[in-house]
């Protein structure tokens, strides 16, 4: 098997390294990843500058650009036709990707790029509490993907992995999970630059609103693995009736 490997945290992170030596025995790896952190860069991608791609080791490459960038580059055309990928993982995030955070998300971004280009993708995060236990998530992703080697899911499946801080041992298992809803988030930070000009800070995000027994929220405050499928069409289908008959009313 060929995978694809990117992150958001950028090609030094940490949860990269942890990923890439777990994934190394089980299949063929092709590294690209930004070159500096590029967290909540959701599926942005860079138009108005050219993109730089340099080597970092064998088959390993960072690109001054977001995730979205390098899996879009990795895939069309930056290997030429030698490189084919069969599967996109992206990780280990350092932070969660709970509920509503998959829409700023560039660890799961870089995992919607491949499923817009025709692969299967995993986005795997770490909820960091105090253990920084990366050599669980590690186990996790390549325990899911000897699974989906047996047995494949469909290919427009994303599958947005959860996993709690904890050692190996005291997880209690995998469970199937919907999206959780976060509380809004805290209000912005404001400082003040050198020169005394304010500066701001997106604040703290919220915590888990919509966390009941199902949610990705509740799974892992459980200690569970939380795997949640995502598709890329945000098509509401159940409005679509109602909207139709608001607009053959709109001149009323």
């Amino acid at each position: 098997m060929r995978i694809l490997v990117s992150n958001d945290d950028g090609y030094r992170a940490e949860g990269l390294q942890h990923l890439v030596d777990a994934l190394r025995p089980l299949a063929e790896l092709t590294v690209v990843a930004p070159d500096r952190n590029r967290s909540g860069a959701s599926n942005s991608l860079t138009l108005d500058v050219p993109l730089r791609v340099s080597e970092y080791g064998e088959r390993m490459y960072f690109v001054n650009g977001t995730p979205t960038d390098c899996v879009h580059l990795a895939i069309s055309g930056l290997f030429g036709q030698e490189q084919d990928q069969d599967m996109v993982v992206s990780g280990i995030n350092d932070g969660a990707n709970l509920g509503d955070d998959v829409l700023y998300s560039g660890t799961v971004a870089a995992a919607v790029e491949g499923r817009f280009l025709g692969l299967p993708a995993i986005a795997i995060s770490l909820v960091l509490r105090d253990g920084r236990h990366f050599d669980t998530a590690a186990r996790v992703a390549s325990e899911l993907l000897l699974r989906l080697a047996r047995t494949p899911l469909h290919a427009s499946m994303i599958l947005n992995v959860n996993v709690p801080d904890l050692p190996y041992e005291r997880l209690r298992g995998f469970k199937s999970t919907r999206l959780g809803y976060r509380h809004r988030s805290e209000p912005v930070v404001r400082a003040s630059d050198p020169r005394g000009r304010p500066v701001y800070w997106v604040g703290p995000p919220g915590g888990g609103d919509d966390a009941g027994e199902g949610t990705d929220f509740h799974a892992v405050a459980a200690g569970y693995v939380s795997v949640t499928p995502l598709q890329v069409d945000l098509t509401r289908h159940t409005a679509l009736a109602d909207v139709d008959e608001w607009l053959r009313g709109r001149g009323e």
